[in-house]
């Protein structure tokens, strides 16, 4: 029996989650003493009101390699085999846990901990794939061989509308020497080996988002594509940019998702971007 699971730093259309029978392992939130799972007992928009509320950006955190071990017991039955897709490695210990989760369960379930490279959507995608692949009868190895051709491929861009969250953070590479000067600016960034890094300064929002459509057309170049969405308590602005999306590029499956808490704790409500990889 394959068990496919996925993180909460990674986004993935509620329906799909019974669709294709993902289990997913939520990340840690830290407010002050206080830890939250995320999805367990905070969801997004909690997780807004209490920042709102208190002024504080809390921390996020990957499970724990216990946590690893009590999900995947609850999960999978002795002798399955669990497919376990993670948030970069570069950018979180989520990865490494799974890992030593795994060592830890070996002869009892073949663990294979898979480090997505990038987050978000990407993730989504990946488990999609994976199940569909499952039920048509692929190997492992050939899911596996197709998880590293999204890896490979895809493309996660998007703008910030606050700098306030990545400076707190310092989840983003480059950036925190020139936050004093950008204030005013919408930065552009990529997700670029598993580690996130400014690639550009725009005045306006509008600008921003129109950068982020233009430089995924060009990386896609007229391929038919999954492309996703992603957008932090900004659904306004998330419906607009899909509307544009539809009409710009060859898409062949099309979601809008919420940013997870993991990301948005690091980049902050109304992030918006588009993730997206050629289909073949």
């Amino acid at each position: 029996m394959l068990r496919i699971a996925i993180d909460t730093a990674g986004d993935i259309p509620t329906d799909w989650v019974e669709e294709y029978d993902i289990q997913m392992i939520p990340i840690n939130i830290h407010f002050g003493e206080q830890t939250f799972l995320q999805g367990v007992d905070l969801d997004n928009e909690g997780f807004y009101n209490l920042v709102d509320e208190t002024g504080v950006i809390p921390k996020t955190s990957q499970p724990t390699p216990k946590q690893f071990v009590d999900f995947y017991k609850e999960i999978a039955d002795p002798g399955d085999t669990i497919l376990s897709v993670h948030v970069t490695g570069k950018l979180s210990g989520t990865f490494a846990s799974a890992e030593l989760a795994a060592r830890e369960l070996e002869g009892q379930y073949n663990v294979i901990p898979f480090d997505s490279a990038a987050g978000s959507a990407a993730q989504g995608f990946m488990v999609r794939e994976a199940r569909q692949l499952e039920r048509a009868g692929a190997s492992i190895q050939a899911i596996i061989d197709r998880l590293k051709f999204i890896r490979s491929k895809v493309q996660v861009i998007l703008t910030l509308d606050t700098l306030e969250y990545a400076r707190m953070s310092g989840r983003v590479g480059t950036m925190q020497a020139a936050l004093a000067s950008l204030l005013n600016v919408k930065p552009i960034v990529l997700l670029q080996d598993g580690v996130l890094d400014m690639f550009d300064r725009v005045r306006t929002r509008s600008k921003s988002l129109e950068q982020v459509l233009d430089m995924i057309k060009e990386r896609l170049a007229g391929q038919p594509a999954n492309v996703a969405v992603v957008q932090a308590r900004d659904p306004k602005a998330g419906q607009a940019l899909l509307a544009k999306v539809r009409e710009t590029l060859n898409c062949e499956s099309l979601i809008m998702t919420d940013l997870s808490i993991g990301i948005a704790a690091n980049l902050g409500p109304g992030t918006i971007g588009i993730v997206a990889y050629p289909v073949a």
